[in-house]
């Protein structure tokens, strides 16, 4: 039986608590879980690349089966490169099923051996988007309850 890797991918501008959830609730289902943050050249973010990077490195700090990893250009090409055959991607409300449904229609039908898993955020996270923590932080507001503590903003 072949090795089921997923990944996980977003821009993770920072990764949130719900985004730590669906990670360890996905190690419950597979063997290797490949965090990937897709650069997008046209897109502004909070925190530069390796910040990211080092965020969820530190929040999965000791965890074998978990990897980061950065990638351009779409999703299922990634997969194809990693040999992962599962997009995992986080739940929070209705508008986030509608969108992710489109996009897990799309890959599906470029490439249909890459399956995409949908997980509901646990509720306790359910309200925590990157967008809203970074209002936070320009707003010099704290973000402890929000983040995994692997995000050190100082």
């Amino acid at each position: 039986m072949s090795k089921k890797i997923a990944v996980f991918p977003g821009s993770f501008d920072p990764i949130t608590k719900g985004h730590e959830d669906i990670v360890k609730r996905g190690l419950l289902l597979f063997d290797e879980i490949i965090i990937a943050i897709g650069e997008n050249s046209t897109k502004n973010y909070f925190f530069p690349l390796e910040k990211r990077k080092s965020f969820i490195e530190k929040t999965f700090n000791g965890e074998s089966k978990i990897k980061t990893d950065t990638y351009n250009g779409l999703t299922i090409d990634y997969c194809k490169k990693v040999n992962a055959n599962f997009i995992l991607r986080g739940l929070r409300n209705p508008s986030d099923f509608e969108f992710e449904k489109a996009i897990a229609q799309m890959n599906r039908t470029m490439a249909p051996e890459i399956e995409t898993v949908l997980m509901l955020t646990a509720p306790e996270f359910s309200a925590i988007s990157s967008t809203i923590v970074r209002d936070i932080i320009r707003n010099n507001g704290d973000v402890k309850q929000f983040v995994p503590s692997g995000v050190e903003l100082k």
